[in-house]
């Protein structure tokens, strides 16, 4: 009797611990989203047995890519918290909000973001629903579209968000563009603007991909994983990629944040897990296709900026915009930078819609006139795709859009001072394969123009204006910097006394001529 009391005692601890184990390897086991990417016929973003799934589309955690099947199905193992995301085809297109931000991902946060945040983040998710589906509808994109880029909105406060309206946005509405973009701090720090911001922007009626900023970031956290939990609430990933027309467009996070500390700071970096993400992703895209990088920091300042150049060498035909910097600026990297093929890469430091961060005199409408450093106007780009080509073209807010440049020369010259008188013209988007000429009168002979680096005239002398006024309708401009799309060109000693008619025409890496004329006086 003992005997077969303890077998069955034996046999009964048994089946615990099998039990218990059991248990513990389910535990361990990792989570799996299972879904279908789908053609919502009828547009109300369920699934209905008549709709087909959408094969070969690409589904990602931020890390790992898996293909939708012949059927439309996926699975794909994901962490115990993250984002899973649709990597939207050619011609098709995700749902939106009513302010145009795509919705193209799936937040999964059971518990939600940390609750101490000063901006709220994600509320508690809960489980893993047993299926994520993606909806897309049906959408021709040709092989010709524009998009409208602008650098850092930026705006501090109610006031600033309305000069960003009437200053920049109002004039786009209506445009004939795909899409919009927005390159990083969408906002200056107080994260309750960015649904005002979004507001907004949606008047435009464009889809909007925004990018993550420096100023967009929760500062209240500990690292770098938790200070984007504000932006997944509203945008969803901080780096992501999509697909519009034949062009392939990455958008990356490359804001580092250090931790919060005694003073909170950050630095340019993709990390690891975007690096995986970047090289999951440009395995499925064709090496003639035009890839497109969306970041925030410009290249030269990100850590690892190596490895995206590296990745992105095997493709002759590749482009990345930032902005970040409040100044515009063009970049060829060859293989003494980084990247290692002898095609070279074009990176675009894109000017900003807040200009010198809204700061400036205050014109007849009530608007900072926000000058940049370099001189140039606050504004955006548009920018028009042509199969694996483009061609970038600046738009300074309430400008007509044929300035693209100005000539700094004094009113009156004496002719003893002809010899020592430099005209000096900032080309707003001029790069090393601008070229650019002066003439005299319309039949004048054209002179060419010498690029130099410096300032700009006139951005030197409203600091200086503005420096001393204190502004009382405004704040000062920031310093002036140095510049590379500034050229120079002597004066003729051989002009007459009388008035003339200066015509400075440029003509850009992509064939586009521009002109701007000065009227200058010669005494005696």
């Amino acid at each position: 009797m003992t005997q077969k009391v303890s077998f069955v005692a034996i046999g009964l601890l048994f089946s615990i611990s099998s039990l218990f184990l059991a248990r513990n390897l389910a535990a361990a086991e990792p989570l799996v989203a299972k879904g279908i990417v789908f053609n919502d016929l009828n547009s109300n973003g369920r699934h209905e047995t008549d709709e087909p799934g959408v094969p070969g589309v690409g589904v990602s955690d931020g890390q790992r890519i898996v293909n939708t099947d012949e059927r439309g199905h996926y699975e794909l193992a994901i962490k115990d918290s993250g984002i899973i995301f649709v990597i939207k085809p050619r011609d098709w297109m995700t749902p939106g909000t009513k302010d145009g931000l795509p919705l193209f991902y799936h937040l999964h946060k059971p518990e939600g973001s940390p609750k101490q945040l000063t901006y709220a983040g994600v509320a508690p998710t809960g489980a893993l629903p047993a299926s994520i589906n993606f909806p897309l509808r049906s959408q021709p994109e040709p092989d010709q579209f524009s998009i409208v880029v602008m650098g850092d909105p930026q705006p501090r406060n109610e006031s600033e968000v309305n000069y960003l309206a009437h200053d920049v946005l109002a004039e786009i509405i209506g445009t004939k563009a795909a899409f919009g973009t927005s390159l990083g701090d969408i906002v200056f720090d107080d994260l309750n603007l960015l649904p005002l911001v979004n507001q907004i922007t949606g008047t435009i009626g464009i889809p909007w991909y925004n990018v993550l900023g420096n100023h967009d970031i929760n500062f209240d956290v500990d690292h770098d994983d938790l200070s984007d939990e504000t932006w997944e609430r509203i945008y969803g990933p901080a780096t992501y990629s999509f697909n519009w027309g034949p062009v392939h467009f990455m958008v990356l996070d490359d804001v580092m944040y250090n931790g919060s500390g005694a003073t909170p700071s950050y630095h340019g970096e993709f990390g690891p897990t975007a690096l995986d993400f970047i090289k999951a992703d440009l395995k499925r895209v064709p090496k003639e296709t035009l890839v497109v990088v969306l970041m925030h920091i410009p290249l030269f300042d990100v850590k690892d900026k190596a490895q995206l150049l590296h990745l992105l060498s095997d493709y002759p035909h590749t482009l990345s915009l930032s902005a970040h910097r409040h100044w515009q600026d063009h970049f060829n990297l060859d293989k003494k930078g980084n990247f290692t093929t002898d095609h070279n890469h074009h990176h675009l430091v894109h000017g900003t819609a807040s200009g010198s961060w809204w700061r400036g005199h205050k014109d007849e409408h009530g608007i900072p006139h926000a000058t940049q450093a370099d001189g140039n106007p606050n504004g955006y780009s548009i920018i028009t795709f042509d199969q694996n080509a483009y061609k970038i073209r600046f738009k300074g807010a309430r400008r007509p859009a044929g300035m693209q440049l100005h000539i700094a020369l004094p009113s009156a010259v004496s002719q003893q001072e002809l010899s020592e008188t430099l005209a000096v013209v900032n080309v707003y988007s001029g790069d090393r394969n601008t070229k650019v000429t002066m003439q005299f009168g319309q039949n004048g002979t054209p002179i060419e123009m010498q690029q130099v680096r410096r300032t700009d005239p006139y951005v030197v002398a409203a600091h200086g204006r503005e420096k001393d006024n204190a502004l009382p309708d405004g704040r000062p401009l920031p310093e002036p910097v140095a510049t590379n799309h500034i050229w120079v060109g002597p004066l003729p000693k051989t002009l007459t006394i009388g008035a003339h008619v200066v015509i400075v025409t440029a003509t850009d890496r992509y064939g586009q001529v521009d002109q701007g004329s000065r009227i200058l006086r010669v005494t005696e």
